[in-house]
C-alpha cells in the first residue's frame, strides 16, 4: 500500500516518517519524498492515529489525487534543485512530465490553479534558496554557484537573485545572520 505524505522535503523527513510508522507497528518498504510504500494492505484501523502523529510532526496524509500530484511535483523539484544538481541541465517540463507520466500542460495548469504560482516560479524560488544556502556556507564562488545550478551566467543569477530577494548577492553574503526560508514553506 502507498501512503502519500505532504511536507516531506528532505532525507531527515524520510527517517522521521519511517521511525513513526515503525512505532505504529507498520512496515515501510520504500520511502521517497512525499511517498511511502508499506507492507500492509490496509491501515483503516489505525488511520486516525497515523494522521494524528503525522500532524504533530508537521506532515499530512494526503488522500486527494490532485493534492498528491502537486506534492509529487514539489518534491521532484525540491529533490532536483537540492540533491541532484547535475540533473539541472534537463528541461524542467520534460523532467516533470517524464517522472509523473503526465502531460506538462495539464500538471502546469493544475499546479498554477492550486498554488497560485507557476511551476517555473516555484522552481526559481527553490534555486534561489539553494543559492542563499551556498552563499551562507561561503565555500563556492558566485561563478561556481552559477555553474552548479545551471545558470547561463553570473549576471543572470545575480539579476534573478535581486528580483526574488530584493538584495544583491554580495549584500546577502554580508548578512550572514539572514534567515533563510524553509523549502517546505515556498
Amino acid at each position: 500500500m502507498k501512503l502519500y505524505i505532504k511536507n516531506m522535503v528532505c532525507n531527515r523527513c524520510k527517517m522521521v516518517v519511517k521511525s513513526e510508522l515503525e512505532k505504529l507497528g507498520l512496515h515501510p518498504i520504500d520511502i521517497e519524498l512525499g511517498e511511502v510504500e508499506i507492507k500492509e494492505e490496509n491501515i483503516d484501523s489505525i488511520k486516525f492515529e497515523v494522521i494524528k502523529i503525522f500532524k504533530s510532526i508537521g506532515f499530512e496524509l494526503i488522500d486527494d489525487k490532485k493534492v498528491r500530484v502537486i506534492e509529487q511535483l514539489k518534491n521532484l523539484i525540491i529533490e532536483l534543485v537540492h540533491q541532484k544538481n547535475n540533473d539541472l541541465k534537463v528541461n524542467i517540463s520534460n523532467y516533470l512530465s517524464q517522472h509523473l507520466n503526465q502531460e506538462y500542460k495539464s500538471i502546469s495548469a493544475l499546479f498554477s490553479a492550486v498554488e497560485n504560482q507557476t511551476i517555473e516560479q516555484f522552481f526559481i524560488k527553490q534555486k534561489i534558496e539553494k543559492v542563499k544556502e551556498l552563499l551562507i556556507y561561503d565555500e563556492l564562488t558566485l561563478s561556481q554557484i552559477a555553474y552548479l545550478l545551471n545558470y547561463s551566467s553570473v549576471a543572470y543569477l545575480s539579476n534573478q537573485f535581486k528580483r526574488e530577494t530584493g538584495f544583491t548577492t554580495s549584500f546577502f553574503k554580508q548578512l550572514k545572520s539572514s534567515k533563510r526560508t524553509g523549502i517546505d514553506r515556498l
